[in-house]
């Protein structure tokens, strides 16, 4: 009975380490440039910045999603059981004041653990911290209990297709785009009604009414306002409920010229619109700039709109036409925003009636003649599909290693049994 207990528990202490670090480092490795910006956040909130190359910010971050990822999987599958449980230690042990650190004192808001598929505050991280401390000390305890699910002479090709497999979709991901987009300007979203709700919500407030008869104060809410022999003393007003607001009304975008808001002219434009977008001009890909050229000169001959959306100033604004020719209107707008909206320095996004209906890397811009059959918003496509596409990319490989080890066991075993 105390075996069965022991085994019982290390299974669930098991599936709570292992499932909560492959989820952490899918979620990076489907967003690497969204890990590589916390990671810049971090260098700002401890004055490392300047420190802190952009290239090695990547780096760290598909190094981080990776290891997480391998860690979770290592895990699930017994594989060098005391190696990880005592990774997973030493992990831990470096997290866990940092989250701690982080709810003190919140130099960020969001720890970006989860990316942006599951924020949690920083208390609640490091209480998600404890627990994984707590397990991943009672891995390593007893480690010897946790069964493996592949024989030990055949791990190493679970461990090494788990990391191809990593590697090659980071890569993916950062080439073209997220394969699933866990922010408010996916494809599909309405950001203009999402925008105008974000404006129009203030939270859920209460007010009540301070009355006062024959010296006793009281206070009513309007339905149960008394009658006249109670006289008006003050009212008084408290939020009982914050808003719930997308993200999306953080966008303000300006007229580059004349400093005009404009965010509700663009957002409220009808047929399509086209948003060109770069965080930061002075580092954006010019590569692509012939191909910007034929989508503005189609977007003035089929009357759609073309703007071209920038954290940069002026001189970068400058420095851009004159060295890609560009003629498209230029507006401001704060590059965490930019960089929310689309992970690529320059991305394009489509607009139609407000509505996502597109987005392109600068490293996959569409052709003006692939635009030019646009007749309504095309499907987005299910998200429940795509994580089966990428379930189906990974474990049905692995499935077959699987089920090589299991035929090899199987023979091992015959052959023993004629042997003996």
């Amino acid at each position: 009975m105390k075996e069965a207990f022991r085994y019982i528990a290390l299974g669930v202490v098991r599936l709570v380490l292992g499932l909560t670090f492959l989820f952490s480092g899918a979620v990076k490795l489907i967003d690497p440039r969204g890990t590589q910006y916390k990671i810049e956040d971090y260098g700002s909130a401890f004055g490392l910045s300047g420190l802190l190359p952009e290239g090695l910010s990547l780096v760290l971050a598909c190094a981080l999603a990776i290891t997480e990822f391998l860690l979770g999987i290592h895990m699930l599958y017994g594989i060098r059981r005391r190696l990880v449980s005592s990774l997973t230690i030493c992990f831990m042990l470096v997290m866990t004041p940092l989250t701690l650190y982080l709810a003190i004192r919140n130099p960020v808001t969001d720890c970006g653990c989860f990316g942006d598929a599951l924020v949690l505050s920083n208390w609640q991280t490091f209480g998600k911290n404890v627990v994984l401390l707590v397990c991943a000390c009672l891995a390593l305890r007893y480690y010897q209990w946790m069964p493996r699910f592949v024989t030990k002479k055949n791990q190493w090709m679970v461990a090494l297709y788990s990391f191809v497999f990593a590697a090659l979709f980071a890569g993916y991901n950062l080439w073209r785009l997220p394969v699933i987009d866990f922010r408010p300007y996916h494809v599909g979203a309405d950001i203009r009604k999402a925008w105008t709700d974000d404006q129009q919500d203030f939270g859920q407030f209460l007010t009540t009414f301070i009355m006062e008869k024959d010296g006793v104060r009281k206070e009513f809410s309007l339905e149960d306002y008394p009658d006249s022999t109670w006289t008006f003393v003050d009212t008084r007003t408290v939020q009982i409920a914050p808003p719930k607001r997308t993200g999306v009304g953080d966008l303000f975008i300006q007229d580059a010229q004349s400093g005009e808001d404009i965010t509700e002219q663009i957002l409220g434009e009808a047929g399509y619109t086209f948003l060109l977008i770069a965080p930061y001009l002075e580092k954006a890909d010019d590569s692509v700039m012939g191909r910007l050229l034929t989508l503005y000169d189609f977007s003035l001959e089929e009357g759609y709109g073309f703007y071209c959306l920038t954290a940069s100033g002026e001189e970068g604004i400058e420095t851009w036409k004159e060295f890609t020719g560009a003629e498209y209107p230029f507006c401001l707008a704060d590059a965490v925003v930019l960089k929310t909206m689309i992970r690529s320095n320059p991305g394009l996004m489509l607009l139609h009636d407000g509505k996502v209906i597109g987005k392109w890397p600068s490293t996959a811009f569409p052709r003006a003649e692939e635009l030019k059959d646009l007749d309504e918003a095309p499907d987005a496509g299910s998200m429940t599909d795509t994580i089966l596409g990428i379930l189906s990319w990974y474990i049905l490989p692995l499935l077959l290693f699987l089920l090589i080890d299991a035929v090899n066991v199987v023979i091992n075993k015959s052959k023993k049994r004629k042997e003996s």
